[in-house]
């Protein structure tokens, strides 16, 4: 099962990844732009960003892995339960979430090596 240290980990091979706190949890930013947070209130899990497209086809494979809440519903964030998630799956979606967020000059420099 991986852990928030196994998030910062597989997080921390992309440029420019800080960890940080957002909301007063645990965070993760490419160039000061939010791209993960650990839930420490509720019910926990990772919140990630995540193109809408892909958080609906997530959510609709009916994993047990992927979920939302009222509050993240409509946003271009999916909320993952860490106990259920594969290494492979996570570290796709933390690739693609710094894809998201990064610079265009931060994610091309990374894309070129």
């Amino acid at each position: 099962m991986p852990t928030w240290d196994d998030v910062v980990e597989i997080a921390m091979r992309y440029p420019e990844v800080e960890e940080t706190t957002s909301w007063r949890t645990p965070s993760l930013k490419v160039k000061g732009r939010f791209f993960a947070r650990l839930r420490t209130e509720a019910e926990g899990g990772l919140a990630i960003v995540c193109d809408p497209g892909e958080k609906a086809a997530l959510l609709a494979s009916g994993d047990p892995a992927f979920y939302t809440t009222k509050h993240y519903d409509g946003s271009a964030m999916i909320l993952v339960d860490l106990a259920r998630i594969d290494d492979t799956r996570l570290t796709e979606l933390i690739e693609d979430a710094w894809l998201i967020k990064a610079p265009v000059r931060v994610r091309k420099a990374w894309e070129a090596h």
